[in-house]
């Protein structure tokens, strides 16, 4: 059976375009396979701790010294990472707040990056440890920033999924939201994009 892994990050919940779209994407996915599972990790819904001192000593501390705290982090850490490698596809909503992805989605890949566990050092650089598969960004933004030296998000996020061992990505752009009638013709534009892959 099929698992599509859906990684929802708007503040917006289902009213957000990227959800919207998102969702486009997650029902003709569900044509192609009916009997196939969506996990949904809501980002949003489901707060995950930022990064500090505690959750760096959960994830690369000495487990004999935890406390209940640290042992509930990597608990949860351990739970994302088993999430990610038993999905056989992933669609990431990425909307673009002040110029980057949300810090809820930071948190995340924060409890993701875990050398021995997604990745490793080697003498010819980082290995990634989670199996490569398809995955799909949808990225929502109010201006215009793809391929004009402002775009600090999709290249970070690409970059970081390659750290991990996730290469095979594609990405759905929806710019100029907020530019009046470009707005629905952006729309359009990703939703036929989302089509052409199913």
């Amino acid at each position: 059976m099929a698992t599509l892994l859906y990684i929802k990050s708007s503040i917006f919940g289902d009213n957000g375009n990227s959800s919207k779209l998102a969702n486009n994407f997650i029902e003709q996915w569900q044509v192609k396979h009916p009997e196939g599972e969506v996990v949904v990790r809501d980002l949003i819904a489901e707060e995950l701790p930022h990064m500090d001192g505690t959750v760096v000593t959960a994830l690369r501390g000495d487990v004999a010294e935890h406390t209940d705290e640290h042992r509930a982090i990597l608990i949860l850490s351990d739970e994302l990472v088993a999430e990610l490698k038993a999905a056989d596809e992933v669609v990431i909503g990425v909307p673009l707040y002040n110029f980057n992805i949300p810090s809820q989605m930071k948190s995340y890949f924060d409890l993701l990056a875990r050398a021995g566990v997604t990745f490793s050092y080697t003498e010819n650089g980082p290995v990634g440890l989670i199996g490569d598969k398809p995955v799909y960004l949808i990225t929502t933004r109010g201006g215009l920033y793809r391929d004009s030296g402002n775009d600090f998000q999709i290249p970070f996020v690409k970059q970081f999924l390659s750290f991990i061992g996730l290469n095979s990505v594609e990405v759905i752009y929806a710019e100029g939201l907020a530019m009046g009638d470009f707005a629905e013709k952006a729309l359009v534009a990703a939703n036929q994009q989302i089509s052409a892959i199913h």
